[in-house]
């Protein structure tokens, strides 16, 4: 039987035959991960931990989003809990985790700090993100079950790889790595709903940082604690499933299949939205609109009637009235709390019904429209359809000058894609939104 550890040591340290798709979808999740970053910048949970770090002091070795520097480790917390503030980051169903916001802060950390480029950053950032997703398929469902965050759990482990990866660590070091991430390794669901969500993402990257700072310097870590009784899998509900972790490492790229946000709520609702926009759904037209969707989702992002923007992200019947009435369900700025109370809003809310469905999958939605001129017309969708590249590039880089401006997203689309320094795209982190107006 091969063992855990060794496998994905050896994967993250040594030579890598990547994929153009692979590629590809990697640059398309930095130019996401830089978007929503510095879009999330202003938040909250943003200052608070961009503030105790500046006061921290010591080395400006890594830039932050919004504004300043810090030592690597910090910049790792602060810019991993920035990206996943606003909850748009990639997400990667096969091990329900956001990959980008764990693993970007930290290689972003390292490579500026180290003077590489983005060639090797991108490069370590997909070796990254593709061993957290392996890691997440080895704990299994039953650990996103229990309790933890695959995030900020398998993320850790994906963190560390993409930086030892950059610190040019043999595998045994590497081996090493991972075993220390293995006790560092932290986030619970229990978080949910608070700024400890993002903050997890930020644990993460800081971890991975961490891990390799120590190992360089001769920290001597258990490299198989990830398994055996007392390692992580045991210890946090994992399944141990090793097929399933180790299939075609190396030779196929699971990160080909991440799922990018192309609406600014709750992902559960995006199956219905992107069925929306087949049907192309307008409020004149409308007299009944049903949803279809998991069990799962009905607990997590049914609200009936929100009245807080922040509440619009979580019900179905309001994003789809919103999509009804011509609102950019991908902007920010559509939902608002006056969004909540216009009358056209709830009267045509009142039109929408969701029901559950076991028959679903998790990622799947189904809608029956009656238009009002009696035809009755039905779409599905589900997000795990393949996505041309084309189509996807369009669609992130589109999402992208939504949040931070056409020019930027632009400018920061050629720079990953002619290549340059890990430093040239790090002045994107800090430099100011300007948005364009959205289209009467």
């Amino acid at each position: 039987m091969r063992d855990l550890t060794q496998a994905l040591a050896g994967f993250a340290a040594g030579p890598v035959s990547t994929t153009s798709a692979a590629r590809l979808v990697a640059s398309l999740s930095a130019l996401d991960w830089v978007a929503v970053g510095r879009a999330g910048a202003a938040e909250p949970v943003a200052r608070i931990t961009r503030t105790m770090v500046l006061e921290e002091g010591g080395a400006a070795q890594a830039t932050l989003f919004g504004t300043g520097a810090a030592p690597m480790r910090g910049a790792a917390l602060v810019n991993g809990t920035i990206s996943h503030a606003l909850d748009y980051d990639d997400t990667h169903f096969a091990h329900i985790g956001h990959p980008s916001v764990a693993v970007f802060p930290a290689a972003m950390a390292w490579a500026e700090a180290n003077g590489q480029s983005l060639v090797e950053l991108l490069e370590a950032a997909l070796v990254g993100m593709e061993l957290s997703v392996r890691v997440g398929l080895w704990l299994g469902r039953g650990h996103y079950q229990a309790g933890f965050h695959q995030t900020a759990t398998a993320g850790a482990f994906g963190a560390a790889a993409a930086v030892g990866r950059l610190a040019g660590l043999r595998p045994a070091q590497m081996a090493q790595v991972l075993g220390l991430t293995a006790t560092r390794a932290a986030g619970l669901k229990a978080q949910f709903g608070t700024m400890g969500k993002p903050y997890n993402a930020g644990i993460a990257a800081a971890a991975g940082v961490e891990a390799v700072q120590l190992v360089r310097l001769g920290f001597d870590a258990n490299p198989a604690a990830m398994e055996g009784a007392y390692g992580f899998g045991a210890t946090h509900h994992g399944a141990g499933d090793l097929e399933a972790a180790l299939e075609g490492l190396g030779q196929g790229w699971f990160f080909e299949e991440v799922s990018h946000k192309f609406h600014a709520c709750c992902h559960g609702l995006h199956a219905a939205l992107e069925a929306a926009r087949e049907l192309d759904i307008a409020e004149p037209e409308l007299e009944r609109l049903s949803v279809r969707t998991h069990p799962r989702w009905m607990s997590v992002c049914n609200q009936p009637a929100p009245e807080t923007g922040l509440g619009a992200k979580f019900s179905y019947r309001t994003v789809l009235a919103m999509r009804a009435l011509g609102y950019d369900t991908a902007r920010l700025d559509s939902y608002s709390d006056a969004l909540c109370a216009d009358p056209r809003m709830q009267d045509l809310r009142d039109r929408i019904t969701v029901e559950e469905d076991e028959s679903l999958s998790e990622t799947e939605a189904v809608l029956h429209l009656l238009r009002r001129d009696g035809q009755e017309r039905e779409a599905r969708h589900d997000l795990q359809a393949p996505l041309s590249l084309a189509a996807r590039e369009e669609r992130v880089r589109g999402k992208a000058a939504k949040l931070i401006g056409g020019k930027p997203a632009d400018a920061i689309w050629t720079l990953l894609r002619r290549g340059g320094a890990a430093s040239d795209l790090s002045r994107y982190l800090t430099a100011p939104l300007v948005l364009d107006r959205p289209s009467a």
